[in-house]
């Protein structure tokens, strides 16, 4: 599917709470700009539990027309299967290379239900799916057999590995075949998951400081550790921070301070905690990005 640095990316919203498509645009520029070759719209961190599926499908294109040579990877997940089906359709029509699909949340499906799903889901698109499995948001997760079971599935490619379980994450890298992609999705943890097989990073972080992440993993791919480590450590307090309030809130927020378009949060979401803004303010600081 990929290799390498793909960027989760924000949605802006304008004041009245409407897509920003002019500011979409931007922020696609300024990732393609940086270097970033895969965008990943409408995951956790576009705040998609609170687009409509218009909105969704609507965001999807857009970065499908603005991307001069990225790909385009849509997040089209959904707890109900059916809901899953028509979004990874309808951004595989809109001209997604491939889709990432969250396993099913509030529901707490068995294995046996996740695997029914994703097989359900591969089963109606052309286009490559990746996993995404990230248990503190979903209550339940894909254990290293179940993921096992879906590398042989067509069109299943790969995993988005955000358990935060180091141990479960070594035995499924040490088990997977070597055509499954395993990604990290916890920027923290992608050193570690690289040096021991991981392909890349499908990044929230990249939304602040692309081109040293996408350093940081080029350099892990082409096994320059020393270097690798010393980016590591030099963004782990961003790593750290971006998630020192719900993610997608410092990210945004970020984004805004750094003067690119990022727009208000829709409800749920909120306005970070003052003391915890004035941390996130003096990390871009240190990091040079504001």
């Amino acid at each position: 599917m990929f290799k390498g640095c793909a960027t989760a990316l924000i949605t802006p919203f304008t004041k009245d709470g409407k897509i920003d498509e002019r500011g979409l645009r931007e922020l696609i520029d300024f990732q393609e700009g940086q270097g970033v070759k895969v965008i990943v719209p409408c995951g956790t961190t576009g705040e998609s539990a609170t687009l409509t599926h218009e909105e969704h499908l609507m965001v999807i294109e857009i970065a499908v027309d603005q991307v001069k040579k990225a790909k385009v990877i849509a997040g089209a997940g959904s707890n109900a299967t059916h809901e899953a089906v028509k979004l990874s359709r309808g951004a595989q029509d809109r001209g997604a290379v491939g889709i990432l699909s969250i396993s099913p949340y509030y529901n707490k499906p068995t294995q046996r239900g996740i695997f029914e799903h994703y097989e359900k889901v591969a089963g109606s698109i052309d286009v490559p799916l990746i996993i995404y499995n990230v248990p503190g948001r979903t209550s339940s997760n894909i254990e290293v057999s179940t993921v096992l079971k879906l590398a042989k599935v067509p069109n299943i490619v790969g995993i988005k590995e955000a358990s935060g379980n180091i141990v479960q994450i070594m035995s499924l890298l040490a088990q997977a075949p070597k055509e499954f992609n395993v990604f990290s999705g916890d920027d923290a943890l992608t050193f570690p998951m690289m040096t021991m097989g991981a392909r890349g990073v499908i990044s929230v972080a990249s939304n602040v400081a692309p081109k040293m992440v996408k350093t940081m993993v080029d350099r892990l791919l082409s096994d320059e550790l020393e270097q690798a480590r010393r980016l590591h450590f030099r963004l782990l307090p961003l790593f750290k921070n971006l998630f020192i309030e719900t993610n997608p809130i410092p990210v945004k927020t970020s984004v805004r301070l750094m003067g690119k378009p990022a727009g208000p949060f829709r409800l749920p979401l909120c306005e970070m905690d003052p003391a915890n803004l004035e941390i996130l303010k003096r990390t871009l600081a240190d990091l040079g990005v504001i």
